[in-house]
């Protein structure tokens, strides 16, 4: 930018942080500058897989489930032993929103424990549990089997419902997540990645509120 080789809308640009907007014509050189086209995908993501756009480790990545080459980033994440749905696109407002807790965008995730849970410790995990960053948010809850449960949460805490089942003296023994907002992990393999419908991008819009 220094030399003057950057314009925006016609006029050049010689600080580094100006901000661009999408509606701007950003050209180098006179050579107009194009956005990368926003791509949209599902991810069934295995254990053992990192939610991380790249990993300087041994580890696979989930990026590298996606046949795609733009720089897609994982929308929220999911800790390596737990498998399931996982968002990943290159339009970082809308992943942002999805993640923020002010959105309460639902995520649904089946779990299994390593006990049964009674109803009593049932209801507590509904209800709101103390872990040590607070108490928290009510959350869906239903029994699926002796020692399976369904919980939709509207909050994103680091490794939350392993750290819900903790509290109330338990353990979980698998994790998938099923849903994020209105997006269904549905029939999708496990390791396979596919591209989100127009009608499924709409409904995520609608849930960030954009």
């Amino acid at each position: 930018m220094g030399a003057g080789r950057v314009t925006v809308d016609g006029e050049v640009v010689w600080d580094p942080a100006r901000d661009v907007g999408e509606g701007d014509e950003v050209r180098v050189d006179g050579g107009l500058v194009g956005a990368e086209p926003r791509e949209f995908w599902a991810v069934n993501k295995p254990a053992g897989v990192v939610s991380t756009a790249r990993e300087p480790g041994s580890r696979p990545a989930v990026v590298e489930l996606v046949d795609s080459a733009a720089r897609l980033y994982p929308v929220g994440r999911l800790d390596i032993d737990s498998t399931g749905l996982l968002l990943l696109t290159n339009h970082g407002e809308l992943a942002n929103r999805l993640t923020h807790p002010r959105y309460e965008v639902p995520k649904a995730y089946r779990v299994r424990l390593r006990r049964p849970p009674g109803e009593a410790e049932l209801r507590r995990l509904a209800a709101g549990v103390e872990l040590d960053d607070g108490v928290t948010a009510p959350a869906e809850l239903r029994r699926l089997g002796e020692r399976e449960i369904e919980i939709v949460l509207r909050e994103g805490r680091n490794r939350q419902v392993r750290r819900m089942a903790e509290a109330v003296d338990n353990e979980v023994v698998a994790l998938r997540r099923v849903r994020f907002g209105p997006i269904e992990l549905g029939k999708l393999p496990e390791g396979k990645a596919r591209r989100l419908s127009q009608d499924e991008i709409a409904l995520l819009w609608e849930d960030a509120k954009l």
